[in-house]
């Protein structure tokens, strides 16, 4: 197998190719391998027991970037592994860097040509915190909510993420830390796609990041966001993991909500915070609320008070972010001023609120941008419908008319 290495700035070269012009690797990916499975794979070739943890220490704590470079294996065995397994799920990465040096986005080319993004981010040991290095990572390749601020809603829906084409964003970002000395402290699923619209996918990421024979993170250093998919919350709920949950709310007021988040014609604002209240009540972790501020559309002191008596006497905590541009939208975001009168008023009415300031603005660090980029600009007269829909729409929510739009497709149960 040949080498993955990231390749770092400039962008260049990396082209995703149509999933029906190049068949997807079947072999599974190491990553989403559990000890159990691998552990059967070489009793069955005879071999002792301690080749599992070889593999794995390679695979999950090495730098290490294929089974040949396994030098406490046999070489016979190490093409054995490559026979049956991939090393890596990503054929290819390039990475930019931004914010001198603090922001790192990562754009991964699989098997099957499509592209899906990871955002690496360092904050500094400063007024008595520790260091931290967060890693976002994508979950599909595309998404099917829609969501029209989001880079991602405009590349649509490809396919669910296996395993471990997950876990490999992490085990490349680790890599990459490794070299410099540092390890990661914190994974966040708020990059592409929906995490609970591939559930089980996403939970058996999280056992092998959690899994003290793979990566052994700390399951409350992991956090999963949704966009209010409420069975798959509830289904969270039943498993009573210590991980937090993050609620991409964006408003409070449905008829809003139904324009910003599509699925919220399917399971409206006011059931998605009531299943986030049962998850924090069964785990006692506190849910985060993310509202990504649009200017004019959901910063308003009616959307603050809205807000305010959505979240009042939840153990929650707001996040509120300045939007990112994206081409498809007549939006932009938020001048800081209004977004702190924002949260002077969520504060004033006892609503935990914290303002998260962009990374990476100029190497398209929000969700979707690079791989929307690489996969080409919209026409003109594509961007312009959009826009004068969006228009519409909007319009219309904020004078309180709820949507009758159908609720996007590949939107199910959870």
């Amino acid at each position: 197998m040949s080498e993955v290495r990231p390749v770092v700035v400039p962008f260049r070269g990396l082209r995703p190719a149509p999933s029906a012009t190049r068949p997807r690797d079947e072999r599974p990916g190491i990553g989403g391998v559990t000890p159990g499975e691998l552990g059967a794979w070489f009793t069955e070739r005879g071999e002792p027991a301690y080749r599992t943890r070889q593999v794995l220490d390679a695979a999950w704590r090495g730098r290490e970037v294929a089974f040949a470079e396994i030098l406490t294996l046999p070489a016979a065995l190490r093409t054995d592994l490559d026979a049956a397994f991939r090393f890596d799920t990503v054929v290819e990465s390039e990475v930019r860097i931004t914010d001198g040096g603090l922001t790192e986005k990562a754009l991964h080319r699989l098997s099957d040509g499509l592209l899906v993004e990871s955002v690496l981010m360092h904050y500094p040991a400063r007024d008595g915190s520790r260091e931290r290095h967060t890693l976002c990572i994508s979950s599909q390749a595309g998404c099917a909510v829609g969501c029209p601020f989001c880079a991602t809603g405009e590349l649509g829906m490809e396919r669910d993420l296996e395993t471990a084409e997950i876990t490999d964003q992490v085990r490349s970002a680790a890599r990459r830390l490794a070299a410099d000395g540092r390890h990661l402290t914190n994974v966040v699923f708020m990059g592409m796609g929906e995490p609970l619209l591939n559930l089980d996918r996403v939970l058996e990421a999280i056992a092998a990041l959690n899994d003290r024979q793979r990566f052994g993170l700390g399951a409350r250093h992991i956090t999963v966001s949704t966009s209010g998919v409420v069975p798959g919350i509830r289904r969270l709920t039943g498993l009573g993991p210590q991980f937090t949950l993050a609620i991409s709310l964006h408003a409070a007021r449905n008829p809003l909500r139904d324009v910003l988040v599509p699925l919220n014609r399917r399971w409206p604002v006011e059931e998605v915070v009531a299943a986030a209240r049962e998850h924090g009540q069964a785990t006692g972790r506190r849910v985060t609320y993310e509202v990504v501020m649009i200017e004019g559309i959901n910063d308003t002191d009616l959307d603050a008070d809205a807000l305010a008596v959505l979240l009042h006497g939840e153990h929650a905590h707001v996040n509120l972010i300045p939007m990112n541009q994206v081409a498809h939208t007549p939006w932009t975001g938020t001048p800081i001023p209004a977004v702190e009168r924002f949260a002077t008023r969520l504060h004033a009415a006892g609503i935990q609120t914290t303002i998260r300031f962009n990374r990476g603005t100029e190497i398209g660090a929000a969700c979707g941008q690079l791989a929307a980029e690489h996969a080409g600009q919209p026409t003109p007269i594509v961007v312009r419908r959009r826009r004068e829909r969006l228009v519409s729409e909007s319009a219309a929510a904020l004078r309180g008319e709820r949507s009758h739009e159908p609720v996007p497709a590949g939107v199910g149960e959870g």
